[in-house]
């Protein structure tokens, strides 16, 4: 192994009189020619072809040229190729016309950055939910590009239910069963060592039916108030989404509804909301979201109910209520409610009478520099105020019974 003055490296000789042999007995005349002085003749070996001799091009590729150097007795011969391509890699022979030809070889290795073939590559596609896919990359390049498969996301790739990876090496990618979480863009990316590494972005989209889930299928409100009803729901192609109440007409912005819609993450995912102003009991009622594609459609309940604040009964005209209650209802009601009633009052102005005794007797000992009662006093109160609660109560209860009764 050696270099010869053209800078090539030549392996071996064996050959060398059977390119002499393939030479036109022309050019072997010139070569010949006396006086005798050295020549150089340049040949591409596994294209079997003359490209100089001497001074002169023979071949008729325009990027090809010879020179030698003047100053050493033309002891230097340079064979040039101006814009390299591919197909000019392999052997190059450099032969001198001395009695027994010497020939040197050297390899010219061209190397070339990956390209993509689009036209045997994968582009864009849309599959359903369930199917099987395949994604092809095809490369070209010197040395041959290796082509790896990322997700655009840096998201992990699920070839198959048992097998998940974080990239994929192979001109192609199946997936077994793909699903929603699936779809996104997919980086087709080749390399060779030989820069710039080129890649191709193939978009994957699934396509399913909508799909609606309810946060909250029973909702109340109180009476006046705002109140907002939601349903998320996934579908792809994007769903057609709208709210009706029940049965009705479709529901849109207005004085009394707000309709809104985002999108969520991923794109396929949408997040419905209605909101009902200043609630009253003609909103009370069940409320439908739906969600429609070229693929199905679907909808979902949710139950409004309004509450009403309770109603308050003031202590001091307790009796007074109470009296009035069972002049109205005594044609409804039972004798033995009546009586119920009446011990209640009794209890009741027994109590204050006990109250207003204590008080007056705590007062005379004032006087006379007796012990102060005061503590007894508030806590006969206290034992007075859960009566006047259950009396509050028992007549919220009659209010009830007399509404069931009419």
């Amino acid at each position: 192994m050696g270099k010869n003055a053209a800078g090539f490296e030549y392996t071996s000789v064996a050959t060398a009189s059977e390119i002499w042999g393939e030479i036109p007995s022309v050019l072997r005349k010139l070569l010949n020619k006396k006086p005798f002085f050295l020549k150089v003749a340049w040949m591409h070996f596994e294209q079997s072809a003359i490209l100089t001799v001497h001074n002169h091009v023979i071949t008729r590729n325009p990027r090809i040229s010879v020179t030698h150097d003047k100053h050493d007795r033309h002891r230097t011969w340079y064979l040039h190729i101006n814009n390299v391509q591919e197909e000019d890699k392999g052997r190059y022979m450099c032969q001198i016309n001395t009695v027994t030809a010497k020939t040197q070889f050297g390899y010219l290795n061209v190397v070339v950055p990956p390209n993509i073939d689009d036209s045997l590559s994968s582009s864009d596609v849309i599959v359903r939910e369930g199917s099987n896919i395949s994604l092809r990359c095809r490369a070209t390049g010197s040395p041959k590009p290796v082509i790896k498969w990322k997700r655009d996301d840096n998201s992990r790739i699920t070839i198959s239910k048992n097998r998940i990876v974080n990239d994929w090496e192979g001109d192609t990618l199946e997936i077994t069963r793909i699903s929603r979480l699936d779809m996104g863009a997919y980086l087709c990316i080749a390399s060779n060592g030989v820069p710039p590494t080129v890649s191709k972005r193939i978009k994957v989209s699934v396509d399913f039916p909508p799909m609606l889930t309810i946060p909250h299928q029973l909702v109340g409100a109180p009476e006046g108030f705002n109140v907002t009803i939601e349903c998320l729901t996934e579908a792809h192609p994007t769903s057609l989404n709208y709210w009706t109440r029940g049965e009705g007409p479709i529901i849109h912005d207005s004085g009394k509804f707000k309709v809104e819609s985002s999108i969520g993450v991923p794109a396929y995912k949408t997040h419905m909301k209605l909101t009902i102003i200043n609630v009253s009991s003609s909103d009370d009622g069940i409320y439908k979201c739906v969600a429609k594609n070229p693929r199905g459609e679907t909808d979902g309940i949710i139950r409004l109910y309004v509450s009403y604040p309770p109603t308050t009964i003031q202590y001091g005209n307790l009796n007074t209520d109470l009296n009035r209650m069972d002049n109205g209802y005594s044609a409804d009601l039972s004798r033995s409610e009546k009586n119920f009633k009446s011990q209640i009052n009794e209890i009741t102005l027994s109590e204050q009478k006990s109250l207003v005794d204590k008080t007056n007797d705590n007062e005379s000992d004032d006087i006379f520099g007796k012990p102060d009662h005061s503590k007894e006093i508030l806590n006969d109160c206290w034992r007075l105020k859960p009566n006047l609660i259950a009396l509050s109560i028992l007549s919220m209860t009659l209010d009830l019974i007399y509404l069931l009764l009419n």
